[in-house]
């Protein structure tokens, strides 16, 4: 299930220490788990009790075609998470179409020599909340 289950670790353990809800958030962004690492990171956050299927995106999913264009399981997740956050998500919270993002890059620890020795790939995902404060109009 490609890096899913770290996505969803961090993201669980994220809501249990924040006492938050998926429904706290406009988005939760994750990047690059594709269609098949999505539908993981759903299956096993709802054993967790979260369902984040209404906030959820992928960066992977959101800059490839997978009608149009020949992507297998997607793409690299660091460069999906950079393209869409710099190209897209920053835009959205500056303009205000989103205030409060769960944005959760994630990556596979890859090594010649553990995928050599045929071990599994270890893999990591970093959580940043990202919240645009509003302004006061008082002020």
């Amino acid at each position: 299930m490609t890096t899913a289950p770290a996505a969803a670790d961090t993201i669980a353990s994220f809501f249990r220490d924040t006492e938050t809800k998926p429904i706290d958030y406009d988005l939760i962004l994750t990047g690059d788990l594709g269609l098949v690492g999505s539908r993981g990171l759903h299956e096993l956050l709802l054993e967790e009790g979260f369902d984040i299927r209404s906030r959820h995106n992928d960066c992977g999913l959101m800059i490839f075609d997978r009608e149009s264009q020949d992507v297998h399981a997607g793409g690299s997740g660091c460069g999906c998470c950079a393209s869409v956050l710099c190209s897209k998500i920053l835009r959205d919270l500056k303009s205000g179409i989103f205030g409060n993002i769960l944005f959760v890059p994630t990556g596979a620890l890859l090594s010649a020599t553990s995928a050599g020795q045929k071990k599994t790939i270890p893999s990591i995902a970093h959580l940043i909340n990202l919240a645009v404060k509003k302004q006061n109009p008082a002020m």
